[in-house]
């Protein structure tokens, strides 16, 4: 198109005189066509200061981009006509990895933390692990508490049940018990989730 060289992301700081905004391309591939590789021949266009519904022939548009030095992209290839942006690419570009690190953050896996007890732990051991079970579920973590019987030990078992039962209710204002305490071979498990954090 008369007027506009092969295009890439506008670099930064001034432009001199009044050439058009064309740069090399760059050895990257860029995940949108940008200024001169759309080939609709009208383009929807949105942005700031730009009027709504605005459809403009193409060559109008990357006019337009130009005369505000910043870069038409095409967002939504797909509609009719095309939907483009009138933006600086290396910004829009930024702001698209930004969210999608804020959604990824927001994906966050479980990760489920283990605090092992005796039947028979006495109260300094249980205030150690108590501590450290605190931590862990202001972290965003799960615990799961369980008691290990070794040998005879099971005959303590229901001891076990208390234990856990009396664990849970030291947490009870930052956790909730999600699965009660159960035997499972020598065993006996419960696991306690993050309370929702009130706004």
């Amino acid at each position: 198109m008369a007027g506009f060289k092969p295009f890439t992301p506008r670099p930064a700081g001034p432009r001199p005189g009044n050439q058009p905004a064309r740069g090399r391309r760059p050895e990257k591939e860029n995940p949108h066509r940008i200024n001169d590789e759309i080939t609709a021949d009208s383009v929807r266009i949105v942005g700031d200061n730009v009027e709504p519904n605005l459809v403009l022939p193409l060559s109008k548009a990357l006019q337009m981009a130009d005369e505000m030095e910043l870069d038409l992209v095409e967002i939504s290839p797909n509609a009719q006509p095309p939907v483009c942006r009138i933006v600086d690419y290396q910004k829009f570009l930024y702001q698209q990895k930004k969210k999608q690190k804020e959604i990824k953050a927001k994906q966050t896996k479980i990760v489920i933390k283990e605090i092992r007890f005796g039947p028979q732990t006495d109260e300094h051991d249980f205030n150690f692990k108590l501590r450290h079970a605190e931590n862990f579920i202001k972290e965003g973590a799960k615990v799961k508490a369980y008691v290990f019987f070794r040998g005879r030990s099971i005959v303590f078992k229901e001891q076990g049940e208390i234990l856990l039962l009396r664990f849970a209710t030291a947490l009870e204002d930052i956790a909730k018990v999600e699965v009660m305490p159960q035997l499972e071979g020598k065993k006996m498990n419960m696991i306690l989730a993050p309370k929702p954090k009130k706004n």
